[in-house]
């Protein structure tokens, strides 16, 4: 259930202190087994906090804040049952709650599978928080928050944690860690894919469990989706990033089923596994009530975020209003009557884009926006080729689940870039399961002689299986033989790294925007190390990509 703030006025709070760092603390001691086992013993005696908080979709005067309650011990995730249950939330300016700011209280019931969100508003902007819930006699650990900058505010420098794809069988979740540690993040933003849906054994770690699911089967019913959440928000290292940052959410496909579009997916047979329609809408309520994201529009995770006059930050929904996939080598994907954003989400993006008075115009982008394709020949040859043939006009696309499926829109959007001037726009991207650094060209059949529009930064999985794993070979392997054809052939492309797991920090100036990326030494270890692989940054009006040395 969602809340609004009641502000807690007769404090007369002080004027914001400075921004403290924070390190990540307690949650990471509690691992997901204990807080299993520990439950029923917790639970019987009060209610408990099993999953955490998190704060997200930073406003420059408030936040959004969530956690859920376990009131009785029957009351698990996507049981339906357990008592209504008072939640109440408190926010200060210090650790020590010595400040209180606002506080107020909602009621957690069934219906909301006991979630709560509190939509605090009145907060002072670029401004580090403390929050923390209570209900009946058990509070959570203090968890940190920070709010935007003004929306006119000259800002020197923002720092964003960026990460995609975490499949809960396929490792730990040790880049939420190593992220959390930092203590220096502005937010974090998760491109999708926070959750999986498979069975148990049906997508892991090169087909080998490190631990199982819950529920075991695929997920398809409301009470599923809920109860795969709730595992998911028992990890520690989610736990801790969450209680050190706010988060900034969309969802991709496997938050609902492999390959989603707008009437089905490829991960679902209608019929055997119920309504597509039905299943959709279940995997949409239960993530609405379980991250702590506000919806913009009406059962979509499309929405802008401002931080300050330095960034604007464009949210995307590809799944929603998407057409289906067509196949590799089918001409289709130039079809204009087939879409991936949905006509009024693409008119929504052009228009901010164009608007936009921020120097950086970021994109929170779940598939790749850059051509990625083989046997590309010139522009020139090409198109009357592919023409003649039925084929691609932009060459053979190697993932049509991408933009490279769905070509009319991004060559509209490209357009729009182009013809309105629309410099420093940065895609942030996740999905493929692979870092890469890309410029987004016009026209790839004729680059670099003609002119990118845009950058990207790609971040690989958190654990889900990439290349190597899929061949089941040494790590590295591909990326030696794969990378160097990737790029000959796609010449907009500056790096790509197959095999590696991990995620990204993204800084930001008014001169360059950067991405430090980051790999774990293994996802199967729950201690994993975290080290620095390469660093890439687009500089102020230049629309390309180059290597730097200089990690941040």
């Amino acid at each position: 259930m969602t809340s609004r703030y009641r502000p807690f006025e007769s404090l007369n709070p002080p004027s914001p202190r400075r921004r403290t760092v924070v390190k990540a603390a307690a949650a990471t001691a509690v691992l997901a087994g204990t807080l299993a086992a520990t439950a029923p013993a917790r639970a019987a005696t009060a209610p408990a906090f099993l999953h955490g908080v998190a704060s997200g979709d930073p406003l420059p005067d408030g936040v959004l804040l969530w956690t859920r309650v376990t009131p009785t011990p029957e009351a698990t995730p996507g049981s339906g049952l357990g008592p209504d249950t008072e939640v109440s939330w408190t926010v200060a300016t210090d650790r020590a709650f010595n400040h209180v700011v606002a506080r107020g209280s909602t009621v957690a019931t069934a219906a909301s599978d006991h979630t709560v969100k509190a939509d605090i508003r009145g907060l002072a902007p670029a401004t580090d928080y403390w929050f923390r819930f209570s209900a009946g006699g058990t509070t959570t650990p203090p968890a940190r928050t920070r709010t935007a900058p003004a929306t006119d505010a000259a800002v020197a420098g923002l720092r964003f944690g960026v990460v995609s794809c975490a499949n809960w069988e396929a490792g730990y979740f040790s880049p939420y860690r190593h992220l959390a540690a930092r203590g220096d993040l502005d937010a974090w933003l998760h491109l999708g894919d926070y959750i999986y849906e498979y069975g148990s054994g049906q997508y892991a770690n090169r087909d080998t469990v490190v631990r199982p699911h819950a529920p075991a089967h695929e997920i398809l019913t409301l009470a599923d989706y809920r109860i795969r959440h709730g595992r998911y928000k028992t990890d520690p290292d989610l736990q801790a990033l969450h209680s050190t940052a706010p988060c900034v959410a969309i969802w991709d496909d496997h938050e609902i089923a492999n390959d989603a579009w707008s009437g089905g997916a490829e991960n679902h047979t209608e019929g055997a596994e119920g309504a597509y329609a039905a299943r959709q809408a279940a995997a949409k309520q239960a993530y609405f009530e379980w991250m702590p994201v506000r919806p913009a529009v009406a059962g979509t995770t499309y929405r802008r975020l401002r931080f300050g006059k330095l960034v604007d930050l464009s949210l995307l929904d590809l799944r929603s209003f998407r057409s289906q996939q067509v196949g590799i080598g089918n001409g289709d994907v130039d079809d204009p009557d087939r879409t991936l954003t949905g006509r009024g989400q693409l008119d929504w993006l052009k228009a901010g884009l164009k608007s936009s008075d921020a120097t950086w115009r970021l994109v929170g982008n779940p598939v790749m926006m850059a051509p990625f394709a083989i046997g590309s020949l010139s522009a020139e040859l090409l198109r009357p080729l592919a023409e003649l043939l039925g084929l691609p006009k932009e060459g053979l696309a190697v993932n049509t689940d991408q933009w490279d499926g769905y070509t009319d829109d991004r060559r509209e959007l490209l357009a729009h870039l182009r013809s309105n001037a629309i410099r420093n726009t940065v895609f942030l991207t996740g999905d493929i399961h692979m870092a890469w650094a890309n410029d987004i060209p016009v026209n790839a059949g004729t680059y670099p002689l003609s002119a990118s529009a845009a950058t990207e930064f790609v971040v690989t999985s958190v654990s889900s299986d990439n290349l190597d794993d899929i061949v089941k070979v040494p790590e590295g392997t591909v990326s030696a033989l794969a990378s160097p054809l990737i790029r000959a052939a796609n010449r907009h492309v500056h790096w790509v790294d197959t095999d590696r797991h991990g995620f990204g920090v993204l800084d930001i100036t008014a001169a360059r925007a950067q991405m430090d990326y980051y790999v774990v030494s293994d996802r199967a270890r729950p201690d994993a190390t975290a080290s620095w692989a390469r660093s890439y940054r687009t500089r102020s009006g230049t629309q390309k990509v180059e290597r730097t040395y200089d990690p941040v």
